[in-house]
Order: structure tokens, then sequence, then C-alpha cells
């Protein structure tokens, strides 16, 4: 494995991360939590120790998963857990977001409880909500920091000129925006600001919602609440360019480096400027790819042959933005 700092944590943490959206269940049609935790277990047997959860991922569900399977695990000092606030939902479902001070406060307690440790290492607002100053929500996680709650304060899905406004009121270590080969919104913004700051990215949806892991075709079908139901990226004419550039990506992985596509698309990520990726598993044999990802690197003219093949396949691509959950009705 790879490792890193982020300025407040005083371990080395993993380049890659494990993103657990999707143990979570909800918007991923269900989780086997047996299996979840097996594959938590596997990532830190297999030298990730950078575990990122959410609590409106299954909506508590995540935290409780990760909480157990850091249990039984045991050596929580050496695993660097890291957790996000700000987000709220009703009886429905529906999200909104929500970075007043009560809020953190109410969500910071129930959180500790689900994971069932007494800090947090990483603590993430989740979205940048318009209707709070950000210097406010930054001075509420500074006072959990001094309570020993948490230790590293990050955002996530936040613009330059936010990080500016929050960094006003707290250290800021790290910020987590979307970021793949599909998906590249930050080059022209936050990846440089973050690199100018000193702001430690690390980045989630690797494999674009699994556009990038190799295995998926035209057949696909997705069920119940599956995010891809409603992602542009899965509809036609879309999904077909999308398609064929995975393709083609992943002829040139096994011919130039013998490897396949999951290979190539996460060690993208980590050759662009970025301390970390995270990467979404709920299985154990989803981890075995890692050894084939670290200690090797992309040349430029490796870069400048996969632009080259999405530029002419893709052309009508489009970013993450459907995700992005609107602000509370006030």
């Amino acid at each position: 494995m790879e490792y890193t700092t982020i300025p407040g944590i005083g371990l080395e943490v993993s380049r890659i991360g494990l993103g657990t959206w999707a143990i979570g269940g909800w918007m991923w049609g269900g989780t086997d939590e047996e299996q979840s935790v097996r594959c938590i277990q596997a990532a830190l047997d297999q030298g990730i120790n950078c575990i990122d959860t959410a609590p409106v991922y299954g909506f508590g569900r995540s935290e409780e998963i990760v909480g157990r399977a850091l249990k039984e695990y045991g050596h929580r000092g050496s695993i660097i857990l890291a957790s996000k606030v700000g987000l709220e939902w009703d009886e429905q479902g529906r999200v909104f977001r929500n970075s007043r001070p009560e809020r953190i406060n109410e969500e910071i307690d129930a959180s500790l409880k689900r994971l069932g440790t007494e800090y947090i290492d990483l603590y993430q607002i989740h979205w940048p909500d318009p209707q709070v100053p950000f210097e406010e929500t930054a001075g509420a996680l500074l006072r959990l920091q001094e309570q020993g709650k948490i230790r590293a304060i990050g955002v996530s899905n936040y613009a330059p000129d936010q990080m500016d406004a929050f960094r006003n009121g707290a250290q800021l270590s790290t910020c987590q925006p979307p970021y793949n080969l599909f998906e590249r919104a930050i080059e022209e913004t936050v990846l440089p600001y973050c690199k100018q700051n000193g702001v430690v990215l690390l980045s989630y949806g690797a494999l674009c919602r699994g556009l990038l892991s190799g295995r998926m075709n035209r057949d696909r079908r997705f069920q119940g609440d599956d995010l891809r139901k409603v992602d542009p990226k899965f509809k036609e004419p879309r999904f077909s360019q999308y398609l064929e550039a995975a393709g083609k990506l992943q002829e040139l992985a096994r011919e130039r480096f013998g490897k396949d596509l999951l290979h190539m698309a996460v060690r993208w990520i980590l050759d662009r400027d970025v301390q970390i990726a995270l990467w979404g598993a709920r299985r154990p044999e989803q981890l075995e790819p890692l050894p084939d990802i670290v200690h090797w690197n992309l040349s430029f003219e490796d870069l400048r042959s996969i632009d080259r093949i999405i530029g002419e396949t893709v052309k009508d691509p489009i970013g993450p933005d459907f995700m992005a959950p609107p602000a509370r009705r006030v």
C-alpha cells in the first residue's frame, strides 16, 4: 500500500480508502450486513486503513455496519475513521442540507454511538449549506475538535470560494470532491486550489458508479432505489458512449500495462495530485484488484492516450450534479 498524511491526524493514511456508501444500502439496492463486515475487515487486512462513511448512507446503517466491523477487528488506534455531517432527512427519505451548529451537535453524538467510538479522525461537512455562514459551520466543528470528539476537519463537495470562507473559522485539512476519468470538473478549480493551499484531496466515485469497473454492459438493469436509475450517464445515448469509452480504455490498460481498466482508473486518480482515492466496495472479492493498483505510475503519454480515447467516444459528457441534495426548506 502507498501512504500519505492528513494534517491533524498523527498516522499515515492509505492512499486508497474504502468508501461505504453502497454498504449502507440506500440508493444501491439494499445491503448484506455480514458480507459488508467481511469486506471492511478484508480492506484492513490488505493495508487500507482509511474507512469513509456518513450518517446519510442508509440513514445510519453504514455507520452501524462500520462500527460493528471495527469493533470485531480491533486496533482502533491504527484506523483512520472518516465520517460526515450536515445532511438531514425526513420520514419519506428526502434529504436536505443542514449545517446549523445545533444539527452538527446532534449528529456527532449519534455518529459516535453508531460507530462505537469516542472520536472520529476526520469529520467532514457533507455538502455546503448556503443558508448557514461557512465560518459559523467551521466554528461548530472547531469546538468539537477542542472537545476531542474529532481530530481533523474536512469538507465535501465545496467550491474554492466556499473553502476560503470556511477556513476563516477553522483549519481545513481535507476536501472530498467527485473525481474520476469521466468526471473531471475539479481540475480547473478545486484541484489547483487545494494544491496551492495545502488541503488534502480525497476523492470519491473512483469507478464512476461502476462504469469504470470493466464489468458494465448494455444488458445491465438496475433495480429498486439504485442511484443509477436516475443517473444521466446510464441513459441513452450517453450510456453507449461511456460504455464504448470504457471498452477502449480496457484495451489500452491490457495492451500497455497488462492490467484491467479498474486498475488504471484508480491509478489515474492517484497520479493526478490527489492524495487519497476512495474506492467503494461491499464484497471482499471486490478488493482483489488492490495489489495491481499501487506502486506504479502512468506516463505523460499514457495520460494523453486516455484523454484521446475519451474525447473520441464521449460526445455528450455530463457530470455528477444530479446527486446534489437541495437546501432545506425554511
